[in-house]
């Protein structure tokens, strides 16, 4: 007995250790697109779930990640703080601020600034305030909105599905068109890149013309075990297919980000936060 007893409280020990290890630190995962409506070489470092997590003093730690990078813009898609009554944004502003000082940032919302813009008395116009900041350090937000970079023949755009779409205990169908129906059709001349940030759809935003998703929200599977991968997803779902790296269907290629921070269940565990780059290449290089 005695002997189960220290082996439990090793397990325990090393569990906790990972945790707090994990929810602590980030690493930097890339992936390279090729096209041949590509102008040139493009890259992007995205950013997904941050939910107000500080990596060093007003994320100094993340900001100096991406300066030694270099990427000619960054993407966000959604989550960078939570809709939680009392929470705050301080952290995310600050690393907006600080990017936004050296690079193009184009920023999508996720279901947490959704729900706040959707109640705006209840969070004490959290989504407002925010906004107005990020419009006054020149971050450009895309919400059901595109905007075109010629020098590499990319469109941006970023979607915002209803939170009906975020519901918890199965996956709520949507109907053809819809993503059509709120930024209207994709530009088959152009890279599309949609910023989305529900992964599940994956196989609506192949139909609707995505070249490239941008995704996020599924924080990695919060735990991760060999083989299995993530083990659950935000909605309640266990082991569920999309839960982070790269996916492709039709002529589409998802890049899912596992997020950098944590909300209603404060663990990440084998599973540390994710910046993300993804170099866009013509198809010829």
């Amino acid at each position: 007995m005695k002997y189960v007893l220290i082996l439990f409280l090793l397990i325990t020990g090393y569990g906790i250790f990972v945790i707090v290890r994990d929810m602590n630190r980030f690493v930097t995962v890339s992936y390279e697109i090729r096209s041949e409506k590509i102008k040139k070489k493009y890259t992007i470092v995205m950013l997904s779930d941050l939910h107000d997590k500080a990596y060093g003093k007003q994320n100094e730690k993340l900001i100096r990640a991406v300066e030694a990078i270099r990427p000619d813009s960054v993407m966000t898609v959604g989550d960078l703080y939570t809709s939680k009554t009392g929470s705050g944004f301080d952290n995310a502003l600050a690393l907006m601020k600080a990017l936004a000082e050296r690079f193009p940032v184009y920023a999508a919302n996720g279901n947490h600034e959704h729900k706040t813009a959707e109640n705006p008395e209840t969070f004490h116009h959290m989504y407002e305030r925010y906004m107005e900041k990020l419009e006054e350090y020149g971050v450009v937000t895309l919400v059901n909105s595109r905007l075109k970079l010629p020098q590499v023949n990319v469109n941006v755009c970023g979607l915002q599905i209803a939170r009906g779409y975020f519901r918890h205990f199965g996956q709520k169908e949507m109907p053809r068109g819809y993503v059509e129906s709120l930024v209207g059709p994709a530009d088959s001349d152009s890279f599309q890149i949609l910023l989305a940030h529900n992964p599940i759809y994956f196989s609506e935003y192949a139909d609707w013309g995505a070249d490239l998703v941008l995704s996020g929200h599924m924080h990695g599977g919060i735990v991760r075990l060999p083989f299995l991968g993530g083990v659950a997803s935000p909605s309640i779902g266990l082991f569920p297919r999309y839960d982070g790296g790269r996916f492709c269907q039709k002529q589409s290629t998802m890049v899912l980000g596992r997020g950098l921070g944590t909300h209603s269940i404060p663990v990440r565990m084998w599973n540390p936060g994710e910046l993300v780059v993804v170099t866009l290449l013509p198809q010829s290089v």
